[in-house]
């Protein structure tokens, strides 16, 4: 870790600081990320694919490597940007021996790392700015390698011999177009049932969950300590259990782990199912998962869940989370549009409309339900304290809602995770 790095803003601020994980360049949408803890969740988050983040916090990597919090199999971000990188890591879940720090897991998932930065400042800016691209230009003590960046910095007018700041910012030039102008695509179909390597069964869901009581409440408040517990919760009055497909966009693992520590079976199927495969199943609910990129690029996923909407039997729950949540809303009629930098971490606030209580949430969208644009039968169920956006939606002509925040944290508070018992509760009413 003491190669020379640079992060070009689309508007030409350059920050220069030093390279970890892995060298070379990448491109990407950079956006911050206020979690204090949870840097391996969110390198793992199927929903980041392509994505720079920027930790507002200023230590990463304390904590080592810790592969039971993964949210899938690997990391999928194209850069990743912290004031401090720590290289000795110290917890007793973590990996040991350099497998165990950050700098090495980001080089085995081929994630570029940069690291000195005034992330405060780089914060500022993207939150003025507004949320945009950035490519990080990473040199790696390879020769021919560098030489290919060294050619780049020269074509966006980064004179390495003349600078003597850590900061500054560039004139325009074609190269600056060309970080404006690019897109990820296909984000969704690359990200499907990426967590499928790392599932485990409801047994040792439930185990390993009981530990830290992080398991669901009898009917009469108490917790449910052992799997048959849980299960007779979220049962037929038969005693055989409900069945819940997850409609894979880029599903964190968790949503699985807390779905299954209610009792239920769980299917994952690809973002390329249709509508016809997922009722072949006969589901009791369908969960439509998170998942990267803007909703509005997945034409023939919304033309699905419409068909999903307009034959499904009237006692199907559908729960929609993060895109998910989206997804529905613009299959029912509804708009989105972006935010000016979203909202990203682990401590944002939602207020339940119906009680007034507000929960502080786990959120990572850059998209956003229009109020303005609701149709009738669409009824906001939380908003967001800090802008009044569209944090959940009742669809009252389905047996469905969704909310565009993370019931199932991870990282994150717990404040929301009752939404997956009133989706058991859809079911069971039903």
């Amino acid at each position: 870790m003491t190669n020379n790095a640079y992060v070009v803003l689309a508007n030409g601020h350059v920050f220069e600081g030093k390279s970890f994980g892995a060298t070379g360049s990448v491109t990407g949408e950079i956006v911050f990320s206020t979690s204090m803890t949870g840097y391996l969740e969110t390198l793992t988050n199927p929903s980041n694919y392509g994505q720079i983040i920027v930790q507002t916090f200023p230590l990463a990597g304390n904590y080592g490597i810790i592969p039971a919090d993964f949210e899938s199999e690997k990391s999928h971000l194209g850069g990743y940007i912290v004031r401090e990188v720590c290289d000795a890591p110290s917890n007793f879940r973590c990996q040991k021996g350099p497998s165990g720090t950050l700098d090495h897991f980001l080089q085995i998932n081929n994630v570029i790392g940069l690291y000195g930065i005034d992330t405060r400042r780089l914060t500022k800016i993207i939150r003025q700015a507004g949320a945009m691209n950035a490519r990080i230009l990473s040199f790696s003590g390879n020769s021919e390698k560098d030489s290919a960046i060294m050619h780049e910095l020269k074509k966006l007018g980064i004179r390495l011999e003349s600078s003597s700041t850590k900061y500054f910012v560039l004139t325009p030039t074609a190269a600056l177009k060309n970080i404006r102008t690019f897109k990820n695509i296909n984000g969704v179909r690359l990200v499907s049932r990426n967590a499928k390597k790392i599932e485990k069964s409801a047994e040792y869901v439930f185990e390993e969950s009981s530990q830290y009581h992080a398991v669901p409440l009898r009917a009469d408040g108490l917790k449910a300590n052992d799997l048959q517990q849980a299960m007779a919760s979220g049962s037929h009055a038969d005693g055989s259990k409900k069945n819940i497909v997850i409609w894979d966009f880029g599903a964190k693992a968790n949503i699985r782990r807390e779905l299954l520590k209610r009792g239920v079976d769980v299917v994952s199927l690809a973002s390329t199912t249709t509508a016809h495969d997922i009722l072949a199943l006969k589901p009791d609910g369908v969960v439509l998962s998170n998942g990267p990129g803007n909703p509005a690029d997945n034409v023939s996923i919304i033309a699905e869940i419409t068909s999903l909407c307009n034959t499904c039997p009237k006692n199907l729950a559908l729960f929609g989370i993060g895109l998910g949540h989206q997804l529905l809303a613009l299959a029912r009629g509804a708009s989105v549009e972006k935010l000016q930098y979203g909202h990203h971490g682990t401590n944002q606030p939602v207020k339940k409309l119906k009680t007034g209580r507000v929960y502080i949430s786990s959120q990572n969208h850059r998209y956003t339900v229009l109020a303005e644009k609701l149709p009738a039968d669409l009824l906001p169920s939380f908003k967001n304290v800090n802008d009044q956006t569209i944090e959940g939606l009742d669809y009252s002509s389905l047996n469905a809602f969704s909310v565009q925040f993370h019931p199932e944290a991870s990282p994150g508070p717990l404040d929301t995770g009752f939404l997956f018992d009133d989706f058991i509760k859809r079911i069971q009413n039903h």
